[in-house]
């Protein structure tokens, strides 16, 4: 490629990673991007993501702090799309009901104060304080991480596509990818149902059908099965004054703890037990039953309608960690698959456009490469 000429690069996939790495890649004035997704923009885990900005469950070490540099974009990502995203800032509030699970938050608290993340212990007058419509019975131990956000993926999805439109960037929804052409190791261009579609370079940032989409170019990207479960209510009056997210304990021995958020258009996120719980009751008895434990510990959301959402499956590579970077077997297409996508998709989307457009290697990065499942 002569330098004046432009680097043509294929996003597929338009979640939160795929639209933000779209999106810095067309802040670029030597590359053109065209993004293809099977469905219609966010529709994939991006719409099922309880959407909670954290570092708090994140291991080992090097990945808590990966998490926290994204966090710390986040501030610079939302301002520069020049939108309303849904980002709020307010901190992630938690406490437990038992002896045992106040031993382990004590515990994870310190741990991560040792990391010099942001959360500390509180008092249940301080609790109260924060959230005065909280009725949380028994506390045995309560904690606030204060530097958790959260935003609306769908709304990052529209501002991040709509500002690479802006700059020249094609979207091309309900165009899923149906090969690709290969030749001397290298994609040569992205096949779908209409057309082939020349290119430099691929980016996959498609979730779980990352896998599928690899293994056309003999590249092997195992996932594991990760199903979820994060229902809707209808828009209530604020609920939560402070915090973004909320973590309430078990009501009783034969369920799960919950944890909900409210978004800017009052609706409400509420999921069962921890962000990697499994979950595949999409029925509205089970909306029903979550909707019910929320209301026992913030009254106010009584009254209130739950929606069920169907399952939703999200991308969960084999060992946890993100999948980032070039593939040795197909030099030019690049992988881009992680679970914590809302909270890594500015930095992702960064770092992206350094190793596409600069040729740059970046270190921080070397532990998330493709590569290492070919060493299992």
């Amino acid at each position: 490629m002569n330098k004046q000429d432009k680097l043509s690069v294929v996003v597929v996939g338009a979640g939160i990673i795929g639209a933000s790495i779209a999106y810095h890649l067309s802040l670029r004035r030597n590359i053109t991007v065209t993004v293809l997704e099977r469905d219609e923009p966010g529709s994939g885990a991006s719409d099922h993501s309880f959407a909670w900005l954290n570092s708090f469950g994140k291991d080992p070490r090097s990945y808590h702090h990966f998490n926290r540099r994204s966090m710390e974009l986040w501030h610079r990502f939302a301002h520069n799309l020049e939108a309303d995203v849904g980002f709020h800032c307010g901190g992630e509030l938690r406490w437990e009901n038992t002896a045992e699970g106040a031993e382990a938050l004590q515990q994870r608290i310190r741990q991560l104060q040792a990391w010099g993340y942001l959360c500390r212990l509180i008092t249940i007058d301080e609790l109260r304080r924060l959230e005065p419509g909280l009725s949380p019975d028994l506390v045995t131990a309560a904690s606030l991480s204060e530097a958790d956000g959260q935003v609306d993926p769908s709304k990052v999805i529209d501002a991040c596509l709509k500002r690479a439109c802006e700059r020249g960037a094609t979207v091309h929804s309900q165009t899923p990818v149906t090969g690709l052409c290969l030749g001397k190791k290298r994609i040569e261009a992205v096949k779908t149902p209409k057309t082939e579609i020349n290119c430099d370079m691929v980016v996959l940032a498609s979730g779980v059908n990352t896998t599928e989409l690899a293994a056309m170019a003999g590249v092997d990207i195992p996932q594991q099965e990760s199903p979820g479960i994060v229902i809707r209510t209808d828009p209530r009056p604020p609920v939560l004054h402070t915090i973004s997210a909320l973590h309430a304990p078990a009501i009783d021995a034969n369920r799960a703890g919950i944890h909900l958020r409210q978004c800017t258009d009052g609706t409400l996120r509420i999921g069962q037990g921890t962000q990697q719980s499994l979950n595949q009751d999409d029925s509205q008895e089970h909306a029903n039953d979550l909707l019910n434990r929320a209301t026992h510990y913030l009254p106010t959301l009584a009254g209130a309608r739950a929606i069920p959402v169907p399952v939703g499956y999200r991308p969960m590579p084999l060992d946890g960690l993100p999948v980032l970077g070039f593939s040795e077997a197909a030099p030019n297409l690049y992988i881009a698959l992680m679970h914590s996508g809302v909270t890594l998709a500015p930095l992702a989307g960064e770092l992206v456009t350094l190793e596409i457009a600069d040729g740059a290697c970046v270190e921080t990065l070397q532990p998330y490469r493709p590569e290492r499942f070919c060493r299992r």
